[in-house]
């Protein structure tokens, strides 16, 4: 989605902001921070109205994750299989518009949400996945068994500290009820739900505390982050040594610079995990490089399309979803898919710095990315899904020996905010995707060396600067039952490098040297 306004830069009156609003509620004003002001309240200020829902919760609809449930789909069957999956994210978002439109009715009478929201979401969810289940049995002859349980979602309160096992489920007892959000599982449920609860590490329970802006107009206001989930960077001990280079180590590395996105190409779609679905990702994505990335665009379209990247043998895509400002002032996005519909709102901030690095292997020689090797690191379900796939990290400039996974970090005066995502360095030497977008690439082992069946290409390293106010006050688009968690940020990767380029990035990694 084009922008069509000038896109503001953090400001005193932004910072000034957020300010007042640590001083409104003291104790450090954490928790005043996540306040989203509806639409029209403008960012002049901090009116009393911003915080009028301060003492509001609300809750998260945790459904499994059935991409992860599908790693197998041929390819016949993919389109239509992709389809669904995009649809099924679509029936979650509008069961939370729906839950949103009767919370306060479902306060009154919890039964009302089995009733009024998640039995029709399993009903659209047991729809698709039966067509899902008739794709591929159409393409392959067999049917995935255990699709049927993967139907049932739960809803679960913000103040139930992760779910208790049971939720306000659809009760048909398939163990999917068991408030997914939360434990290291990866969603996989024991059928009673235990090992659900317990949130996404220490910051993840959504207990007493869940503060501003966490209830009202779903349509205008967002859901989240909440206090827990920053910490400050001081705190954070240095992270561990990595693996140690061994006797014939690709040492050198190749930058690409592409821009910061300061042309504000911005769009909700998924290319990789949900092609020609308008709004497949239902969070709003930066782009820098192939400007013709959208979800309708093929290797064709790409290889053709224009780049951001200075040297134009890099046609690549590098998209990753937006970070915000929660500071009261209104995205021209406010009332579109991707931002206030899917209840993402605030500023969108253009990144001060964004660098492209590929790196070597520390175990030995790195061979070429195949062209269209498309990869996606992180997991955009991280909170609902569990942490086994998550993989950004969050740091602040002067600090960056210390990672933060599951938290965002409050960097002191002066310092920046730092993501970055050190995607996948081992591939599978065939496909350039795969069903659930994962298996044809993999993470080195933690001596370097890849996976029996992979072969080291040069790793991509993303980091991303931020300069926003002190504090909490930011967050990352997500779908809206991920409510903002850091944990969930990921970025994506197809690889439009020319052959020639190509040759030349691998040259430069293998000899030793650095090259852009």
């Amino acid at each position: 989605m084009a922008r069509t306004s000038r896109k503001k830069r953090s400001t005193l009156a932004n910072r000034a902001v957020v300010a007042a609003a640590a001083l409104f509620l003291g104790g450090g004003g954490l928790i005043a921070v996540n306040v989203y002001a509806s639409a029209g309240e403008g960012g002049s200020g901090a009116p009393p109205g911003q915080f009028r829902n301060a003492a509001r919760q609300m809750s998260t609809i945790d459904c499994p994750d059935a991409g992860i449930a599908l790693p197998d789909v041929p390819d016949g069957a993919r389109p239509e299989v992709d389809r669904e999956l995009a649809a099924m994210d679509t029936q979650i978002t509008d069961a939370y518009r729906e839950f949103a439109d009767r919370k306060e009715r479902i306060a009154r009478d919890p039964e009302l949400a089995g009733n009024a929201v998640l039995g029709p979401l399993r009903s659209r969810r047991a729809a698709s996945l039966d067509r899902i289940g008739t794709a591929v049995e159409r393409v392959d002859g067999r049917r995935p068994q255990g699709l049927e349980g993967l139907a049932g979602c739960s809803l679960r309160a913000d103040d139930d500290n992760g779910g208790d096992g049971n939720g306000d489920g659809d009760g048909d007892g398939d163990g999917q009820d068991g408030g997914q959000g939360g434990g290291d599982d990866n969603g996989s449920g024991d059928g009673n739900g235990s090992g659900q609860d317990g949130g996404q590490g220490d910051g993840q329970d959504q207990g007493d505390g869940q503060g501003g802006g966490q209830g009202g107009d779903q349509g205008q206001q967002g859901n989240g982050p909440e206090a827990s989930d920053f910490v400050d960077i001081q705190s954070v001990e240095p992270a561990a040594d990595r693996p140690r280079n061994r006797r014939g180590a690709s040492r050198g590395t190749f930058t690409t610079d592409c821009g910061r996105n300061e042309n504000g190409k911005f769009n909700p779609d998924n290319v990789i995990a949900a092609p020609g679905v308008s709004n497949g990702a239902h969070h709003m994505h930066d782009y820098v490089g192939n400007q013709a990335t959208d979800a309708f665009a093929g290797d064709d379209q790409l290889a053709a399309g224009e780049t951001t990247c200075r040297n134009q043998g890099d046609r690549s895509t590098y998209y990753w979803p937006v970070l915000r400002l929660q500071n009261g002032q209104d995205e021209n996005d406010v009332d579109a898919d991707g931002g206030g519909r899917d209840q993402n709102t605030g500023e969108i901030q253009t990144p001060s710095q964004v660098t492209l690095t590929f790196t070597g292997s520390p175990a030995g020689k790195v061979t070429a990315m195949p062209r269209f090797l498309r990869i996606i690191t992180g997991d955009a379900k991280a909170f609902t899904n569990g942490d086994a796939n998550a993989n950004a990290s969050w740091s602040c400039t002067g600090f960056e020996d210390r990672q933060l996974k599951d938290k965002y970090p409050i960097c002191p005066e002066g310092s920046q905010v730092v993501r970055s995502f050190a995607f996948q360095s081992c591939w599978d030497g065939q496909n350039t995707d795969s069903a659930n977008h994962r298996t044809h690439v993999a993470f080195a082992q933690d001596d370097g060396r890849c996976p029996d069946g992979f072969r080291a290409i040069p790793q991509l390293v993303q980091r991303i600067v931020y300069d926003v106010p002190p504090g909490p006050g930011f967050a990352v688009d997500s779908f809206p039952e991920q409510l903002h968690k850091p944990v969930t940020d990921h970025g994506d990767f197809i690889n439009v490098f020319d052959e020639k380029l190509m040759k030349k990035v691998v040259s430069c990694v293998n000899g030793g040297r650095k090259c852009r």
